[in-house]
């Protein structure tokens, strides 16, 4: 994979399961298979995109890069530190630079806290503040993220959805982080506010050089706001790498049957509906070859019998298919 000279964050060869309850006394210990073997890195300031269909293992993906999911093995740096080899302490240090973003606002705000006790709860656990200075600070993040300080002392059910996800938005930014999980902020949003949240999270990273790690199942915004994206199916790389490349060069037959699901308003130009058949396999019980078997227009034998590695088809451009390397080495 391309190298960044200093990436921000590295993860190498993640692998994450998580135990299954057993059906009866003396059963043979069974393992959901989350995240097998994902690597990639991210540069500073950079936004990158996580995609694929519900329950590929994003989410979860995103949390051992933050420290709340442990991984069964692998390693995960953060400037150049290893996470996954630190204690708590050194943990919780490390943490006080990164941030997430909740994908629904309902519910990720507690109902009880005003606005001030949820944007200074960082600040709080921080500790090193006094109340006033704490008031100082979330005045001056509500105002960046859209809202004034004359709302610090309503509560969250006296806001809209989207003025609900500004609170999460300056609550994740309050103590400056340079690393922000962004989990689906805006699916469960109005249509009306997504532009406005997204151009909102733009300006931020532009003023305070935050670098994204961006979840959604919109391919339309990840074009829009992404520089690089990673294509997730059942815990598995499918396609990563530069977001323009991949977007005007969809190699996998999967992420072309992403790409086709992308509603365009070009109504004078025929587009044609990929619809893959079949049903994704057990995540307890993985199938031997490749992950994408069974739903797959193009596979045959040698799919069914072994994973195919990730290979580089053009600079910055990688695709775990078979098929794609042979392509890739005739064009070459």
């Amino acid at each position: 994979m391309q190298e960044n000279e200093n990436p921000l964050l590295k993860l190498e060869h993640i692998c994450v399961t998580f135990p299954v309850k057993r059906d009866y006394p003396f059963q043979k210990k069974r393992f959901v298979h989350a995240v097998t073997d994902v690597s990639f890195e991210i540069g500073a300031g950079e936004t990158f995109g996580l995609v694929g269909e519900s329950g590929c293992g994003k989410s979860t993906l995103a949390n051992t890069t933050l420290g709340i999911q442990k991984v069964d093995s692998g390693k995960i740096f953060f400037e150049g530190k290893e996470l996954t080899a630190m204690d708590k302490k050194q943990l919780k240090e490390a943490r006080r630079s990164m941030q997430m973003i909740f994908q629904d606002p309902f519910s990720s705000l507690n109902p009880r806290f005003s606005v001030f006790d949820i944007v200074s709860e960082p600040l709080r656990i921080m500790g090193g503040y006094t109340r006033e200075e704490m008031r100082e600070k979330v005045g001056q993040m509500l105002h960046e993220v859209g809202l004034s300080a004359g709302d610090m002392d309503r509560f969250p059910s006296d806001f809209s959805g989207g003025q609900k996800q500004r609170i999460g938005i300056a609550r994740a930014l309050i103590l400056k982080p340079k690393y922000l999980v962004c989990d689906e902020p805006v699916s469960a949003l109005d249509v009306s506010v997504h532009a406005q949240i997204l151009n909102l999270l733009l300006d931020l990273q532009e003023k305070y050089h935050i670098t994204y790690l961006f979840i959604s199942h919109n391919l339309a915004v990840v074009k829009r706001i992404c520089n690089r994206i990673l294509v997730m199916y059942f815990g598995k790389t499918m396609e990563y790498g530069d977001v323009d490349k991949i977007f005007a060069n969809p190699m996998h037959p999967y992420t072309r049957a992403l790409m086709s699901a992308i509603f365009d308003t070009d109504i004078d130009t025929k587009h044609e509906r990929i619809r893959l058949k079949g049903e994704v396999p057990s995540p307890i019980n993985v199938p031997k070859g490749c992950r994408f078997c069974g739903r797959c227009p193009e596979e045959d034998e040698a799919c069914r019998m072994g994973e195919p590695p990730l290979v580089e088809v053009e600079e910055d451009h990688y695709v775990a298919c078979f098929h794609c390397g042979k392509k890739a080495d005739a064009d070459g």
